[in-house]
């Protein structure tokens, strides 16, 4: 049974007002069990067009839930997106106010920029490769606003799936040049090694991860356009931070990205 549009609302604004203003909350199945995967995507929608109505452009798309390790780790099967929005973007060497945050994560990606329109169903990992303008180094730092970042997927969907900053910079390249399965990256935090990944990582190679969204996308009749930014998933598991800490992350012909929670 599908949520009625006030409801659909109602949540929206109750997971935007949590992200904005840095709260927990409870995962909104417990008190609508009978709430839809449609629904779930339709409350990250509606508070989406929030976002535009204010004023605020959406910058990219993110894919969350890649890995086999992830899904486990969160007790999900399917992976699942979110938008990514203006604020939320950092450049390399950049200071992150953790104060805005609730219980931050970081995760190492590979964010592809788009030449050309990208369209479901029926995408595969070769359209998104020849649609592909260059992939970059990105950090996302991921903050559900469930308590103690316990969710279910529906629940994580209609919070954007977790989405709150990231940081890229590094180098562009083309993918003609790279092997992106076996691309590796090491994650440190305070000159510690916390995590070690390669690109297979993400559902055997990041690119099958754009093609599932296009596929996604094409379910409400969206289309990823020329021009957008899209973080593919974490090559690591996500890492706890405080205020501080120092992330730096290499990556395999890619160069480095590096930033700081204070």
């Amino acid at each position: 049974m599908s949520l009625d549009r006030a409801t659909i609302e109602k949540l929206a604004k109750h997971c935007e007002d949590a992200e904005l203003e840095a709260y927990e909350i409870t995962k909104i199945t417990e008190d609508y069990p009978e709430m839809t995967y449609k629904d779930a995507y339709d409350i990250q929608w509606t508070a989406r067009a929030a976002k535009e109505a204010r004023g605020h452009k959406i910058v990219g798309m993110k894919m969350g839930l890649t890995s086999q390790a992830k899904m486990k780790q969160m007790g999900v099967s399917d992976p699942c997106y979110g938008y990514l929005a203006d604020y939320f973007s950092f450049g390399d060497g950049s200071c992150i106010k953790i104060d805005e945050l609730i219980h931050p994560k970081v995760e190492a990606e590979i964010a592809f920029v788009l030449k050309s329109d990208l369209s479901g169903p029926g995408c595969h990992i070769g359209d998104v490769l020849a649609a592909t303008d260059f992939v970059m180094p990105a950090v996302e730092i991921i903050d559900s606003r469930y308590k103690d970042f316990k969710f279910d997927l529906k629940s994580v969907i209609a919070d954007n799936s977790s989405s709150s900053r990231y940081v890229t910079g590094g180098r562009m390249r083309d993918v003609k040049d790279l092997d992106l399965k076996t691309l590796g990256v090491v994650m440190e935090i305070n000159g510690e090694v916390v995590e070690v990944g390669a690109g297979a990582a993400v559902l055997g190679h990041p690119a099958t991860a754009i093609a599932m969204l296009a596929n996604m996308l094409a379910e409400r009749g969206e289309v990823l356009k020329a021009g957008t930014f899209i973080l593919s998933g974490a090559i690591t598991a996500a890492v706890s931070v405080k205020k501080g800490d120092n992330v730096t992350v290499k990556f395999q012909d890619l160069g480095t990205l590096s930033f700081k929670f204070i």
